[in-house]
């Protein structure tokens, strides 16, 4: 195969810098498609909608956290007890879904509300009707807490 070849064949990708609003956590990421021709998934399940997700998903490959960034995040687990939530603990800013475990290879749910720079008008998005298609496919808000252990369920 021709070095033309090779090179015309390779996927067009974008690379973004990202993190949580007060800047203790930063990142950047690598996406095949681009943003502006990425289908970003728009979902309507519980933890999506009260977490403010609009999610797209790098390799872990993909994924460069600056200054320990990844170690930095608190993470948030419920249902599956599989993928954390990640959030940074001066600010609050919801960054994304680490699936270390969920998935054969290891991805990230970043949410482009955390993407420094990106107008959300201008992406396209896909819906996804988590409610009833995400296990347990039921709204979960809410139901986690068991107010008389004083722990998570």
């Amino acid at each position: 195969m021709s070095t033309e070849t090779a090179a015309s064949e390779k996927k067009e990708s974008g690379t973004y810098e990202g993190g949580c609003h007060c800047g203790y956590i930063k990142f950047a990421i690598t996406l095949s498609p681009p943003l502006p021709e990425y289908k970003v998934l728009n979902c309507n399940c519980s933890a999506c909608s009260h977490l403010g997700y609009l999610l797209v998903y790098p390799k872990a490959t993909d994924v460069v956290w600056h200054n320990n960034g990844r170690e930095r995040c608190s993470n948030y687990v419920f249902n599956s007890k599989r993928k954390d939530q990640m959030f940074c603990p001066k600010c609050g800013s919801s960054l994304g879904i680490d699936f270390h475990d969920f998935f054969k290879d290891h991805l990230y749910g970043i949410s482009v509300r955390s993407l420094y720079g990106i107008n959300l008008d201008e992406l396209n998005y896909k819906k996804l009707d988590g409610m009833k298609l995400v296990e347990p496919a039921e709204d979960l808000s809410g139901h986690i807490w068991d107010e008389e252990k004083q722990e998570m369920k």
